[in-house]
């Protein structure tokens, strides 16, 4: 049964949904030097109207801490000089990058003398509905641009003011370069309901893309008509093996979980062989302390840190996306490999240790999008796996996997050429 909104032709969602499908009909077919324009347009347009970002920043950010947002809750709205000074850069990054789009991924001749060349498009139409993060604004938007795609955000009403204004330079940027501005729309209404109907847009709109909670992820794959892919959710695990350097398990822990906790890559539980729990502890756990985490640990660890907190069921599968940290004793590389299997999201999973059989039996055995050996797990980040950008990090497996750069921003179409064939 359709929804009654959907008959609603005057509403915020529809109008606009509407009218970015027309405008990707003709933006799909723009040149990568014209792309190419609107992006270092807006990179200039960002660093000129800095203190005008940071105004409406400052107004999300005075709202959140009435309201009573968490430190890392903060952070994850917050917008400084270098990261504005970082967005410009990003853009510049992009603009180097090869334009995938209109790439012949592959041609061949049939026996019957038809030519099939397998020609790389854009997705078309792309919404996004996110929290917090004011950056998604422009780095949604910059891919969407670079790929010929166009997109609409719906971001939470945290960072509304900071939304709104950096959307306004994007269109800007398509204004000053002869283009419609409905390329990139925002819904500017914050109200639940308007969410939600933006998931029922399928005639208009060809995928949708959440970042940010648990339970916004599943609002949206309880609710969608659109095709979903599943992003941000990250539950991630540190597995200290027993041949593991003690001195770098600790410096990987430390910047998985304190760096920067409020973002999807941060460890989240870390598990450690109980051969090497002891001497590992004695060294991590004081370190973890100074920098203001909160430990759940299990049993066998509070008896000998009685100050910190008894891990549950709840802390194995909790993204805290703060300074909290659980942590686990196992018996086993098997152990620790059925613990990640029962309570990963999927997202990023790393391995210490010195012994590369145990290393190739974790990453073969996870399937998780990201799995690293002697690594931390922060590098699960568009950027650092040379994207320059990113419109989300999913977790599954259809169509994209792990960072989405330019080429999971595509799809694909067949174009056969003849001379008269008939089947």
């Amino acid at each position: 049964m359709e929804h009654s909104f959907i008959e609603n032709n005057q509403s915020e969602v529809y109008l606009k949904s509407k009218a970015c499908k027309e405008a990707s009909n003709k933006f799909q077919l723009s040149s990568s030097s014209d792309k190419n324009k609107i992006l270092l347009t807006l990179s200039n347009l960002i660093l000129e109207y800095q203190e005008e970002i940071l105004e409406n920043n400052l107004l999300d950010i005075n709202h959140a801490k009435k309201i009573g947002y968490s430190n890392s809750q903060l952070d994850r709205l917050s917008l400084d000089e270098k990261r504005i000074d970082q967005l410009s850069k990003s853009i510049l990054d992009v603009i180097q990058l090869e334009d995938p789009i209109g790439e012949i991924i592959e041609s061949y001749n049939r026996p019957n003398g038809l030519e099939i060349h397998k020609k790389r498009i854009p997705l078309g139409v792309i919404a996004i509905i996110y929290e917090s993060r004011p950056n998604v604004t422009i780095d949604a938007s910059i891919l969407a641009i670079k790929t010929g795609n166009c997109v609409i955000l719906r971001g939470g009403k945290e960072a509304i003011h900071t939304n709104i204004y950096l959307t306004s330079l994007i269109k800007n940027a398509l204004v000053l370069n002869n283009l419609t501005p409905d390329i990139v729309q925002i819904i500017e209404d914050t109200d639940r309901k308007y969410a939600i109907e933006l998931m029922h847009m399928n005639q208009f709109i060809d995928v949708l893309i959440p970042r940010g909670s648990a339970s916004l992820i599943k609002t949206v794959l309880e609710n969608s008509t659109i095709p979903v892919i599943e992003t941000g959710v990250g539950n991630c695990h540190i597995f200290v093996d027993e041949s593991a350097d003690i001195q770098m398990a600790k410096s990987i822990i430390l910047n998985a979980k304190v760096q920067r906790p409020s973002v999807c890559n941060a460890v989240e539980t870390v598990l450690i062989h109980k051969n090497i729990s002891q001497d590992l502890n004695e060294v991590l756990i004081p370190s973890l302390l100074e920098n203001q985490v909160e430990l759940h640990v299990s049993n066998d660890i509070l008896q000998d840190y009685p100050n910190l907190y008894l891990a549950n069921e709840y802390d194995w599968i909790t993204e805290y996306l703060d300074l909290k940290l659980a942590i686990k004793t196992v018996d086993t590389l098997d152990e620790a490999i059925k613990h990640i299997q029962t309570y990963s999201s999927k997202h990023s999973e790393s391995i210490i240790t010195q012994n590369q059989m145990n290393a190739e039996k974790f990453m073969n055995e996870i399937d998780s999008a990201a799995l690293y050996h002697n690594a931390s797990t922060r590098f699960t980040d568009g950027y650092e796996f040379g994207f320059e950008a990113e419109i989300g990090i999913s977790t599954q497996k259809l169509h994209a996997r792990g960072p989405m750069g330019l080429k999971e921003l595509t799809s694909y179409k067949y174009l056969i050429y003849g001379d008269g064939q008939i089947r």
